[in-house]
């Protein structure tokens, strides 16, 4: 079985790149006074210090003692205070060879100074050398890898057969869940395991039973992966000596943070359900707190990082693994992970730029597999954005659908997975394994709870190895799958129909604008005159999901949705009128208003939907804003309105004037079929995800937002229509389509604003 509980998603905090408050680095300005220590004298330490990536680590000291960080020439770097465990992790030092950490100048009558030996603190490309990794024996089973700074890592080997019938093709699966519970493996290892591959679970430092304190994707995780991806390649029972990495959601994400920093011997990647930003793609959409899923996987990390605070590892110590016990010393230098996302609102490129993905995955050189959902009820859909940041990379493939988080492993896109772990991890021409319909059949009943089967095999043809890479390769870079759920049995993960283009955004896009009109209209020119519309600022949904069942259950083929009708006089609504013929759109959005409000501040959300001729509205995608954050970066194209988010660009809603205030619609895929209408419906946040809640800014008294249309205020939306793609007639049911709720259509009248 796969557990839901297994296929949860990674978000958290904003801080993991913040220097953490046990530590404190002096003024490097020129005039400040810089503290100095004379270390000749100091006794031999009675506590263990080690260095390590940009990072002092200490155990084994008197708790409560103060302990410096003292550079080659005597100067004091950084300071703390042991903790209970007698433990400190002194974070942000610069790399250097001659550190030395000492307990304070001790004054009369106290102990006598102790000092450490001399050690050394890398930087994040300062690699052991190979014989590091091949000295280290993994045996199969449960055990432990050494990192560079000496870190224990726990994890647990699988091979398919026994070693002496090896080597076997191998995947890692790491992340800060538990890949290394030796009772019950994750989904990654789990389905790689079963289509006879050897699977090594790791857990990040700081989670279950590996030492070190946690920190969401901070520098030593990736350093660490490239240490466990080198270490595990280096092992006999590896075939060819090259491992690829699987998982699905978090140790997909992970993948991304390793392979960004180019393990030699690292074959391949196949990240599913992963973010492209962190914060602007799911912890603050927008600028606002995403306070359901995102803080409350956050919480939950804060939680089972604690001692002995996952539960198979606590068992591990009851039964005795002192080293697991002793792996839990640095937990309490854990920072406080909610703390740090509610004191960080504001984008940096110190603390949220290290946590975006798309700003870095330009450097993975290996072959990547990606596929998700625009819908993704965990991470959003605003992962799409970092497709074209693989363009240099040959062999990078993404498959997106509509649909939720587990959606990418629906057996259209299960399918290729298998081909494509067959051609870059194992080197053999792809041949679906015979437990292959065990593993879909299990998928199948255990998160969609129906039915499914695979696609034709496509490689039965070809016996040459490099005739089905060649193959491989001529499929087109980026695969959508559209109105994933109603290609079968409704609800099913199976598509109407799909298409291929070379890059993204898609070839054949028309930037098209609809603006909005009196009467709820949305036309294809600008009205002349000035007018506007208002609805009421009602903030009462912010916390309002659709889907309140358990985490499984909104996975299953036709969930029970509570999507509800916009509040009357809480949001205005435009629309098109009906298609002559169907629309094809592809891509992100711009929602363009023009504002006024009598309150400071104000969040957006801006939802587009498809109201059929058969009465029913289809739930597309939304976007967000809180219009203080309006401020565009540099970056901003028409389809993609991307904000700074910066404190410095903040500015409050001007009284009594129109501004310009642009929402970021995530991306999708839909079809609009003749006879419907386009519409977007502008309103407060809430209502429109099935995890997400929104830590809304709250209304002054009687507050209401005026947008504005024609004129020199003309409000609008720009959307990706795709020219040149046939799409099947006919409407698919309602409901059907994974990710995209229906409900009855209700005509909003939108209220007169001020002229």
């Amino acid at each position: 079985m796969i557990r839901a509980r297994a296929v949860r998603f990674a978000v958290a905090a904003l801080a993991a790149a913040l220097v953490a408050s046990a530590c404190s680095s002096d003024d490097d300005s020129d005039d400040a006074e810089r503290v100095t220590r004379d270390l000749s004298d100091a006794a031999a330490a009675s506590f263990d210090a080690h260095g390590s990536v940009e990072q002092v680590w200490v155990t084994g000291a008197e708790p409560g003692v103060a302990l410096e960080l003292v550079a080659s020439e005597g100067a004091v770097v950084a300071f703390g205070e042991a903790d209970d465990e007698g433990s400190l992790i002194l974070r942000g030092v610069e790399p250097g060879d001659e550190y030395r950490v000492a307990t304070v100048a001790a004054t009369e009558g106290d102990a006598p100074v102790q000092a450490s030996e001399t050690l050394a603190v890398g930087a994040p490309d300062d690699h052991p050398s190979a014989d590091f990794y091949a000295d280290q024996e993994i045996a199969t089973g449960y055990g432990y890898l050494e990192t560079r700074d000496g870190t224990l890592l726990a994890i647990n080997v699988t091979l398919p057969g026994p070693v002496e019938d090896g080597p076997y093709p191998t995947v890692i699966e790491y992340s800060g869940y538990d890949p290394a519970n030796p009772e019950e493996a994750e989904p990654g290892s789990l389905i790689a395991g079963t289509l006879g591959y050897a699977t090594v679970g790791v857990n990040v430092r700081g989670t279950g039973c590996s030492g070190g304190a946690f920190q969401f994707f901070e520098t030593l995780q990736s350093t660490d992966g490239y240490d466990v991806v080198e270490t595990i390649a280096a092992q006999p029972w590896v075939e060819h000596g090259t491992v690829g990495m699987v998982g699905i959601s978090y140790p997909g994400i992970a993948q991304l943070f390793v392979a960004a920093t180019q393990p030699p011997h690292l074959a391949a990647i196949t990240p599913l359900s992963v973010i492209g930003d962190t914060a602007r793609g799911t912890l603050y959409p927008g600028g606002i707190l995403n306070s359901g899923f995102a803080t409350e996987w956050a919480e939950e990390r804060k939680r089972e990082a604690e001692p002995g605070g996952q539960e198979w590892a606590q068992r591990r110590i009851d039964a005795g693994d002192e080293t697991c016990a002793q792996n839990q010393r640095l937990r309490g230098q854990n920072p406080d992970i909610i703390a740090m996302i509610e004191d960080n609102q504001y984008w940096t490129d110190e603390i949220a730029a290290p946590l975006a993905p798309e700003l870095f995955v330009d450097r993975i050189d290996v072959p990547v597999f990606m596929a998700g959902a625009f819908q993704d009820e965990q991470t959003g859909g605003y992962f799409a954005n970092m497709i074209d940041e693989f363009a240099d990379n040959p062999q990078a493939w993404f498959t997106l659908t509509n649909g939720g988080h587990t959606d990418s492993l629906g057996p259209e896109i299960f399918s290729r997975y298998m081909e494509f772990l067959s051609l870059f991890v194992a080197r053999e021409v792809p041949r679906r394994a015979p437990t292959a319909g065990v593993v879909v059949s299990t998928i199948g009943g255990a998160i969609f709870g129906t039915d499914v089967a695979l696609p034709p095999e496509r490689f039965t043809d070809v016996t040459d190895y490099d005739e089905a890479v060649e193959r491989f390769e001529s499929d087109p870079r980026v695969r959508v799958l559209f109105e994933n759920g109603a290609g079968g049995a409704p609800g099913a993960p199976v598509p109407t129909f799909e298409a291929g283009f070379d890059a993204w955004p898609l070839p054949g896009t028309t930037e098209t604008a609809w603006y909005f009109d009196e009467a709820g209209a949305l036309v294809s020119d600008a009205p002349d005159e000035a007018a506007a519309d208002s609805y009421r600022y009602d903030t009462s949904r912010a916390q309002v999901t659709t889907f309140s069942g358990g985490t499984d259950e909104v996975w299953r083929a036709l969930p029970e949705w509570q999507w509800p009708a916009p509040l009357d006089g809480a949001s205005v609504a435009y629309e098109t009128d009906a298609l002559d013929a169907p629309v094809v759109m592809v891509g992100g959005g711009s929602v363009d208003l023009w504002i006024r409000s009598d309150g400071p501040d104000a969040d957006l959300q801006a939802t587009i939907t498809e109201v059929r001729p058969d009465g029913q509205e289809v739930y597309v995608q939304s976007g967000w804003l809180r219009a203080s954050h309006r401020a565009l970066a540099d970056d901003a194209t028409e389809l993609r309105p991307r904000h700074s988010h910066t404190e410095a660009d903040a500015a409050d809603l001007p009284g009594g004037e129109f501004v310009e205030a642009r929402v970021e619609l995530f991306p999708f895929a839909h079809v609009f079929r003749a006879g419907s209408r386009v519409r977007i419906v502008v309103e407060a946040p809430g209502a429109s995800r099935p995890r997400w809640k929104f830590d809304a800014v709250e209304p002054v008294a009687g507050q209401r937002i005026e947008i504005g249309r024609g004129g020199a205020q003309a409000s609008r939306v720009v959307l990706p229509v795709l020219d040149g793609l046939d799409a099947p007639d006919a409407l698919p049911p309602c409901p059907s389509l994974r990710g995209q709720p229906c409900r009855d259509y209700v005509e909003v009248v939108n209220a007169a604003g001020d002229d």
